[in-house]
């Protein structure tokens, strides 16, 4: 008799999965992942376009880190020539539209007070909307600088940062600022 009831419990239990999976709006990508569908799953908030990306181009990833590399070695000129002719340029208390000329003055400016820098990279990905009209790299890394008066400090930044015909066209830079140490 327990025999009895243990086959029936599996044969139940395995009649209840198989049901499950038929219920399920999940797609199975792989043996390892399931991906939920835009539809089965209910946001707390709404967007205009959900689920909008899909993987960009590494040759944009390239030359978003060359732009970076060149402004921690210190090469404007590098630097420069991998931006638009025009750049939105969004950072703390900055949202402004600049032409080349006075990017590369801004980038000369500031990278002057600078001695020496590091990029400690954590991570980047490249996207681009699924209608092929916008791309974008962002990059995920802390900065560590010493000025020319010897003071160090460091940042934690995430660049967001527009491509269009292998050109950087805009960048939005959000930071964080590392606590100073407890006295």
């Amino acid at each position: 008799m327990k025999k009895m009831i243990w086959l029936v419990m599996t044969v139940v239990a395995l009649y209840s999965c198989n049901n499950e999976s038929e219920k399920t709006t999940d797609v199975i990508k792989d043996s390892t992942t399931i991906e939920p569908t835009a539809s089965s799953v209910n946001y707390p908030y709404t967007i205009e376009h959900p689920n909008y990306w899909e993987m960009g181009s590494n040759e944009n990833t390239k030359i978003a880190l060359s732009a970076l590399k060149a402004y921690e070695n210190g090469n404007i000129d590098e630097c420069v020539k991998y931006f638009g002719d025009s750049v939105h340029l969004q950072f703390d208390g900055m949202d402004a539209t600049l032409p080349g000329d006075s990017l590369k003055a801004m980038f000369t400016k500031s990278r002057s007070d600078i001695k020496n820098m590091e990029i400690k990279m954590s991570d980047w990905e490249s996207v681009i909307s699924k209608d092929k009209k916008v791309e974008y790299v962002s990059l995920w890394y802390k900065q560590i600088w010493e000025d020319n008066k010897g003071k160090k400090d460091s940042v934690a930044l995430i660049d967001d940062i527009e491509l269009k015909n292998g050109k950087i066209i805009g960048l939005d830079e959000k930071s964080r600022k590392y606590p100073g140490k407890k006295m």
